[in-house]
């Protein structure tokens, strides 16, 4: 008994038993980045009093800077690539002489080419998921003690219980359909009393939500994905995190975040970043207010809090293979700090795609935040593609407006499109008929298949990246927020229809399933869609053409919102079109002559790959 007291006093008086355990974050890093500066923030009761040390070759401690609350320190590391080798170091804490915490890191050794990694681009398609409502793989973390909220799936707009190994499990069911890279909401720990099913509040941006799964399990879904040829695209947000996030409890200073003391909320206003005329006030107000009284905005211009956000990103394309990312909210943080976040990730990741959300139908508000675009007040983005927000809201129009003298019907598209001479690169848009936030496309279109499937041709034939919303491929209903991303049927253990397997599906859901798939797999096969240059045409009556083409092929495409069959003269399109007199209906598979008018069906697309 004695000699046990004695070996646990010795391990006391060196150091080797700590009364607490640190939170060091990034948790881990890795050698060979292209910057070799790291920042870590540690934090810890009082561990500001504290002196860190280390001895690892080729790291160097720089800097130790300390705040205004005595529990967090930022230490500036240098790691030299050139001297650096991967393993693990103890990093001592010491108050008088003693050691009285240590936290042991590690650095890694990067895949190999991680920096020139592939990215999403006009060649892909987009599969959107929300994943608390997709498929739920382990009901086992349903609920999980140490998490507020539950699983109540009778509630729109709690917790269904989906989670990582649901969209893990259903990767064939993708692959099969033809995507080839998944958009999933955010799976990070939103640990709110109620409503977090949808991951934007975040309470931890370095851990996936246990009722998700883990973040090995994230790893593992996009190592699978890529195996089938499918990129994992992370939803990031830099705004705001959820009122519930471990800092909110002990921040490290006041201007972590903004107006701690006294809540005012952001004006929403998208045009206040290039409005000549703005008051001062309401630009502030844009980016430093909170979105809501649950998302404290995070301020990033403080230099520790926009290294955190900075790093976090780079950790996740790091550890988990990441093919692209999604930025919710673009314009609401701070101007500055997102362009010096995509800047960074460029230099770390040249051919990384991040795709920012700008929601406004005006492209000119939309233009401004893309890389290439040259502000009249000198703003330099870095951001190479945004949400097609403009296109969007044309389509719809396009397709339930009425077409008048000069105006109305597809006019409303074909006058949006032409607005693409503002992009830096209209080609990178990511062009999109629903989302997450708006109502089902079904429901947007009167739930009209017809006007659906002419909605979705365009959005996969035009220029652009198209995305789909999961469930948009079988008619999915929904205008709330809870009913918009409502449960994949078959997703859930004892579902009476699962469209994984067509079990239960209406005729009307498996021919638009149907539909989609055969649409989206050829779009594969045709980099014409993906490079090609776009040519339009003054819509006719009730009718839409437009022409994809380059050395690689050439495709017409005819949108016919009309009650009756159109008799197309394909003269008018002979410049593009070239002497070609042979084509290939896509969608029926029927050879298509083109020495004479051809026939477009009624509310019908046509898709004629014209063969040279």
């Amino acid at each position: 008994m004695k000699t046990k007291l004695l070996i646990i006093l010795s391990f006391f008086l060196s150091g080797e038993m700590f009364a607490q355990q640190l939170r060091v974050e990034p948790a881990n890093w890795w050698v060979g980045m292209q910057v070799p500066q790291l920042q870590l923030l540690v934090y810890g009761k009082d561990i500001a009093a504290a002196r860190p040390q280390l001895n690892y070759p080729g790291v160097t401690l720089q800097r130790v800077t300390r705040v205004e609350n005595s529990n967090y320190l930022f230490l500036d590391l240098f790691i030299d690539n050139a001297r650096t080798a991967p393993g693990k170091f103890d990093i001592l804490f010491q108050k008088n002489n003693k050691t009285v915490n240590k936290y042991t890191y590690e650095l890694l050794q990067r895949q190999p080419n991680s920096s020139s990694r592939a990215s999403f681009t006009p060649a892909d398609i987009i599969y959107l998921i929300t994943p608390d409502r997709f498929a739920n793989g382990d009901t086992a973390n349903d609920r999980v003690a140490s998490l507020k909220e539950g699983v109540t799936r009778a509630d729109e707009n709690g917790r269904h219980g989906g989670d990582l190994k649901g969209v893990t499990d259903h990767l064939d069911y993708v692959h099969d359909m033809g995507f080839t890279a998944i958009w999933m909401t955010p799976a990070l720990q939103n640990d709110q009393p109620d409503y977090s099913y949808h991951g934007y509040s975040i309470t931890d941006f370095y851990n996936i939500d246990a009722r998700m799964g883990t973040n090995q399990q994230y790893k593992e879904l996009s190592e699978k994905a890529a195996r089938l040829g499918i990129k994992i695209v992370m939803d990031m947000v830099f705004n705001h995190c959820g009122s519930e996030h471990w800092w909110m409890k002990d921040l490290p200073s006041k201007d972590w975040i903004n107006y701690s003391d006294n809540i005012r909320y952001t004006n929403h206003r998208k045009t206040v970043t290039m409005d000549p005329h703005v008051a001062k006030s309401d630009s502030v107000l844009l980016s430093d207010g909170w979105f809501v009284k649950t998302m404290p905005d995070l301020n990033q211009k403080n230099p520790l809090m926009a290294n955190y956000l900075i790093q976090n990103s780079i950790w996740w394309i790091e550890y988990a293979g990441l093919g692209g990312i999604r930025v919710d909210t673009y314009p609401y943080p701070d101007m500055n700090f997102m362009a010096d976040w995509t800047k960074r990730i460029a230099v770390e990741y040249p051919n990384m795609n991040i795709v920012g959300e700008v929601w406004i139908d005006n492209p000119g508000i939309v233009a401004y935040w893309q890389r290439g675009k040259k502000n009249q007040n000198g703003y330099v983005s870095w951001l190479p593609s945004l949400m097609d927000f403009p296109v969007q809201s044309a389509l719809i129009k396009a397709l339930t407006g009425e077409e008048k003298y000069n105006a109305g019907g597809f006019l409303y598209l074909y006058d949006m499109l032409a607005n693409d001479f503002q992009y830096a690169n209209a080609d990178n848009l990511v062009v999109f008929a629903d989302n997450h936030d708006i109502r089902r496309l079904y429901d947007q279109l009167g739930k009209d298949e017809d006007l659906v499937k002419l909605a979705l041709t365009f959005v996969l034939t035009s220029r652009g990246i198209p995305q789909l919303m999961y469930g948009t491929e079988l008619n999915m209903e929904g205008q709330t927020d809870g009913q918009i991303r409502s449960d994949f049927p078959g997703g859930w253990p004892g579902d009476a229809v699962n469209a994984f397997t067509g079990k239960g599906l209406l005729p009307a859901q498996q021919s638009m399933q149907a539909f989609v798939k055969k649409l989206v797999r050829w779009r594969q096969g045709h980099p014409v869609l993906s490079t090609g240059k776009l040519v339009h045409y003054r819509p006719l009556k009730e009718a839409y053409v437009y022409i994809r083409y380059n050395e690689k092929g050439r495709v017409l495409v005819v949108l016919n919102k009309n009650k009756a069959d159109l008799s197309l003269d394909l003269a008018p399109y002979r410049a593009e079109l070239g002497a070609a007199r042979q084509g290939v209906d896509v969608l029926t598979g029927n050879s298509i002559s083109l020495d004479r008018p051809v026939t477009v069906p009624a509310r019908s697309p046509l898709i004629i790959e014209i063969m040279n």
